[in-house]
């Protein structure tokens, strides 16, 4: 039922004017308390329900937020919007989830239908932080924008992130204290933030202790992972590295479910730590020892911020937060063999 259809029929019903039930609906104060009754009964038998989002386009805003993200299969992002959720909720607003699916045109256009929906803000993990971005012009034209996972040295926007080089050098000294002297970095793109700053940890923390081999992946999913494994597989044993550290868990998934199918032992022929350490990374067949990020923190905090944005009135001074990751130890990144790990000492 339409709102203007739906308005007639209910005034009808109750014998009262157009303008009547909707300051009912709207300004119910105005109304005396029986001819009020008279409406809402007519509203329950009729079974009415208002048009809030015309009402609110009409009035230029709405009560929805949106947050796109890079890969909605990813559980990394599905405990993001969760917290997102939980601090939208307390202000009375909706999450309107999009999945880029790391694709730059695809984000370009759910930002423009977005903007023409006129959410009130836009919580994003950036595809394209170009200075001529979609995104750049959403934030010129005074939507308020908090990137979600991913730093900004820009002062026109909130961030909430966390230190993925700190995260990066976590899971590399580890790795070198536990005897690994060639490992490989699998992850990809490097256009990609996080995975270049996940490389960059790693690439500080064995400088000079240990070699360091990247084999790059189109995206950051189990298929690739299980792609970057069968190469490394298919290296001759005493050239293969005794470790692997991922961008994410669910490239080290997929390293450890074809290392597993293959042969390959983890972690006795080969050591594994992801990134992320969603739930499946302590349900794997060997527990993944895994960098933890703060995941629903990190989407309740940037909601908490947008929100506070959105209601401040141009009072709200832009904020970045960073948390710190932790290096969650687990079966998979256990010692190397010990003919190897003597081995490969490089420096």
């Amino acid at each position: 039922m339409s709102t203007t259809t739906g308005i007639k029929e209910v005034a009808r019903r109750a014998g009262v004017s157009i303008g009547t039930v909707s300051n009912v609906l709207n300004r119910p104060e105005l109304v005396a308390m029986t001819t009020r009754q008279r409406v809402l009964d007519a509203i329950a038998e009729l079974g009415y329900v208002r048009n809030d989002s015309a009402r609110q386009l009409r009035a230029g805003q709405s009560r929805q937020i949106a947050l796109v993200v890079l890969d909605v299969t990813n559980p990394f992002f599905t405990d993001v919007v969760r917290g997102a959720e939980a601090a939208a909720e307390e202000h009375g607003v909706m999450v309107v989830v999009c999945n880029s699916g790391e694709d730059a045109g695809r984000e370009q256009r759910h930002l423009e239908l977005l903007e023409e929906q006129r959410v009130r803000g836009v919580l994003i993990t950036p595809v394209d932080e170009s200075p001529h971005s979609r995104l750049e012009q959403l934030i010129q034209r005074g939507t308020p924008v908090v990137l979600v996972d991913r730093g900004s040295g820009r002062h026109s926007r909130c961030s909430v992130a966390v230190d993925d080089v700190l995260g990066g050098r976590l899971a590399g000294e580890h790795l070198v204290e536990q005897g690994h002297r060639h490992i490989a970095f699998v992850g990809g793109p490097m256009s990609i933030a996080q995975v270049h700053d996940r490389h960059a940890g790693i690439a500080a923390a064995v400088d000079g202790r240990a070699e360091l081999s990247v084999v790059a992946t189109p995206n950051l999913t189990v298929a690739s992972g299980r792609a970057a494994a069968t190469r490394i597989a298919a290296q001759p044993a005493e050239e293969r590295p005794t470790a692997v550290f991922c961008a994410n868990d669910l490239l080290a998934l997929g390293v450890l479910q074809e290392m597993t199918q293959r042969g390959v032992r983890v972690p006795q022929d080969v050591a594994i730590v992801g990134y992320d350490d969603i739930e499946f990374a302590a349900a794997a067949a060997v527990p993944l020892s895994s960098v933890r990020q703060p995941r629903e923190q990190l989407g309740r905090t940037a909601a908490a911020l947008l929100l506070e944005e959105i209601e401040d009135d141009g009072r709200h001074e832009h904020r970045h937060v960073v948390f710190q990751p932790e290096l969650i130890v687990r079966e998979s990144s256990g010692r190397p063999r010990g003919r190897r790990a003597a081995g490969r000492r490089t420096g």
